[in-house]
């Protein structure tokens, strides 16, 4: 039977309807935000995986482009692998819920979320977070939720909640905050360098916004939810825990003190494999499935005393296992032009964590195009992040980059891009790949760091300089510590995740991931102030290597030049089937090919404008040079020195300059009568012409005759002669 359940949110309505369509699936409910349409579903498995020791837990956001009326392109007509986007958006539901199941629950969950109609004003991610958790919350499945998202906007200082993609192009602060009821747990955040007060106030906003999302959610619940599945789970003795725990405790306590990373996670796995070794040597005899079930629970209660380990050392102890205090950076390094032919490089360093970014400068006409559902269909910035496995002295697959690859790809991306400059001051397509060499924590944030030097290296004028840092809190009963430039046991065995980066004036990316329930106001408060103070401690770092972006582009990188011309001017340029504008490429170029890697490169805008690019200032002067020939206009009663490029019986075709040819009829030939044209010009022949003007036809007329007039009259003859430079 068919459930409706509505809320007026913020003066727009939520739809949740339930029981209608996919009745298959453990839970399912169909959003509707405005015109925008998600179907969220959720489904469990029947047995568990006990010997797992992680949640398989499987988000999906699938995009699908009827839903805003368009055909995918390419040759294949259908959606094929999730867009960034569509990825991005799958992260920003899984990483609120994740925290949110049981923590022995090892049943295989799968949540699906099918975009069918989107409506640009009403967030399709936001009504699909919601779908998701109502869909889990109404089922069969363990979940501590409800949970719900929302974005939050500030025009003219005021903060507003989901705003319109109008209001949105006007906002400061693009920031999207998930959590229950009693606490954030989730912040994907950008900004046009915003005060670290004045974004907690944005947090707690969007918090108060959650707060009734939460309670529609739990009245939904209440009406319609079902009683949760009993579930299996390992039966570990108080026998085993006690008799593993005194076996593996001074050792794994030993173990986190070691400062190198290697050695240490190396220690770690020798202290679980000698466990092992030890319960299978003396459980020979135990059938293979016991054995296997029996390793599970070793290596469950392993986990339990390396985590509280973990937090009596960083909350009672206040200690680090690298000696550090709880707001000291490692050691910082930096440098730019590391590689001598890119467009620019930077090398930053801090502590075992290491990015090589890399910035290459291209075309406009080489931005990305996108394929997905938002109003965007290209951009001119990328920062695309590597992590291969050496980085972390491991082997491991090579291939596609994964969900992790592209959120924190993402992460650099908006950060930097609050300080790109925009089209019109610095015409160019820029992308920044960071290499990550090593990774001991915070890979992201040093991806930033040396990305924004590359920029500078690479003569960006960027608006200022970016630096990121990482901060972590690691909890122990009511007590709590904030660790400054978390490293990677730090992140793996701690609470929160919460990276910041910015200027020295202010925010201009965040993202929280944390494993608890969620974070209190005093937390996230003192977390940002102590990011801030480490922040400008790293920017200090940066501008040594190099104080400001480079005044021009390097010798590498292709230069610019742009004009404008008539926009009727532009099909003129292009030429039929696109003749023209391959002969003025090829011909500036000295090239025989427009693909050609030497070619010369040439946008041609919409409204008229036009861009060059080229390493050679000369052929980016003779290629302008042409187009302006083709889009210039002829004056009536002007005279022109032109060439004869065709004799006819009617008369003969003049070029003034390459793309304007003009026909001086037999008539205008000469002063005398005129048998054949032939007797009076040949091709190639240099003669003096008077434009006549356009016919209605938009054909050029010109005459000989007029000129011979004047010269036999003596007059002084205005000539433009078209020469070889503009």
């Amino acid at each position: 039977m068919k459930k409706t359940f509505e809320l007026d949110f913020y003066g727009r309505k939520i739809v949740v309807e339930n029981g209608e369509v996919a009745k298959q699936a453990d839970g399912a409910v169909l959003i509707r935000y405005g015109d925008t349409v998600v179907l969220s579903t959720v489904v469990v498995s029947k047995e568990a995986r006990l010997l797992s020791d992680f949640f398989p837990l499987m988000v999906l956001y699938q995009e699908k482009l009827y839903s805003v009326g368009k055909i995918p392109g390419g040759f294949i007509k259908r959606e094929g692998r999730p867009s960034e986007a569509a990825t991005l958006a799958a992260r920003m539901i899984d990483r609120p819920m994740r925290p949110l199941f049981p923590d022995d629950f090892r049943n295989e969950v799968q949540v699906v979320n099918t975009i069918l109609s989107v409506d640009p004003d009403n967030s399709p991610e936001l009504a699909a977070l919601l779908g998701s958790s109502i869909a889990t919350s109404i089922s069969k499945v363990p979940f501590n939720g409800p949970v719900a998202g929302v974005k939050v906007g500030r025009v003219d200082n005021n903060l507003i909640i989901n705003p319109t993609t109008a209001q949105a192009e006007h906002s400061d602060i693009d920031l999207t905050v998930a959590g229950t009821k009693e606490a954030i747990n989730m912040v994907e955040s950008s900004a046009k360098e915003v005060k670290e007060d004045d974004m907690l106030e944005a947090l707690m906003f969007g918090h108060e916004a959650i707060k009734k999302l939460v309670d529609f959610e739990q009245k939904i619940v209440e009406e319609i939810g079902q009683e949760k599945m009993e579930y299996e789970k390992l039966d570990i003795s108080k026998e085993l825990k006690e008799e593993v725990t005194e076996l593996i405790k001074d050792d794994i306590d030993k173990a986190l003190r070691i400062k190198d990373k290697l050695e240490e996670y190396s220690k770690l796995d020798e202290i679980k494999d000698n466990l092992f070794n030890r319960y299978e040597q003396a459980n020979e005899n135990l059938p293979q499935e016991e054995l296997e079930k029996l390793k599970a629970k070793l290596n469950i209660i392993y986990g339990e005393v390396e985590y509280e380990l973990f937090r009596q050392i960083v909350v009672k102890e206040h200690t680090r296992a690298d000696g550090r205090a709880m707001d000291e950076i490692r050691p910082l390094s930096a440098c730019v032009d590391y590689l001598p032919r890119t467009h620019g490089s930077a090398l930053f360093t801090r502590g075992q964590t290491q990015s090589l970014s890399v910035t290459t400068l291209g075309a406009l006409g080489e931005h990305q195009i996108l394929d997905g559902l938002g109003l965007e269909d290209s951009k001119r910035f990328m920062l695309h992040y590597n992590f291969p496995q050496f980085s972390v002295g491991e082997t491991g697959r090579y291939g596609a980059p994964g969900r992790r690859e592209i959120g924190h790809g993402a992460l650099g991306e908006k950060a930097l891009l609050q300080v790109i400059p925009s089209e019109e001051v610095f015409p160019y397509t820029i992308r920044v790949v960071s290499e990550i060499l090593e990774s001991n924590g915070s890979s992201s944030q040093a991806s930033i760091c040396a990305g924004c030097m590359s920029l500078m290296s690479a003569g960006v004028p960027i608006k200022a300089p970016i630096a990121g840092i990482a901060m972590g809190l690691i909890t122990h009963g009511d007590d709590y510590t904030i660790l400054t430039d978390i490293q990677g046991m730090e992140d793996h065995l701690g609470d929160m995740d919460f990276k910041v980066a910015g200027t020295k004036d202010g925010i201009c990316a965040l993202q929280m991931d944390i494993k608890i329930k969620g974070v209190t106001k005093e937390i996230l408060k003192e977390a940002l102030e102590q990011a801030k103070k480490a922040r400008l401690q790293v920017l200090n770092v940066m501008l040594e290597a190099i104080p400001e972006p480079r005044k021009e582009v390097s010798k590498y990188a292709p230069k610019v030049m742009t004009f404008m011309i008539n926009p009727d001017k532009i099909k003129d340029v292009i030429g039929k089937g696109g003749d023209m504008i391959t002969k003025i490429i090829l011909e500036s170029s000295h090239v025989n090919s427009v693909n050609d890697i030497n070619a010369v490169k040439v946008d041609l805008e919409d409204d008229g404008r036009v861009v060059i690019y080229h390493t050679d200032k000369d052929i980016i002067d003779e290629t302008a040079r042409r187009i302006k020939d083709v889009v210039r206009e002829v004056e009536e009663g002007k005279i022109y020195t032109g060439k004869v490029v065709k004799v006819e019986d009617f008369g003969c075709f003049v070029e003034l300059w390459p793309g304007c040819e003009g026909l001086v009829h037999v008539s205008q030939l000469d002063i005398k009568r005129v048998d054949k044209p032939s007797d009076i010009v040949k091709i190639g022949d240099e003669i003096l012409v008077k434009s006549l003007g356009y016919d209605k036809k938009g054909r050029l007329n010109l005459s000989r005759k007029d000129v011979l007039k004047g010269t036999e009259r003596g007059e002084c003859i205005s000539q433009v002669k078209v020469d070889n430079k503009i």
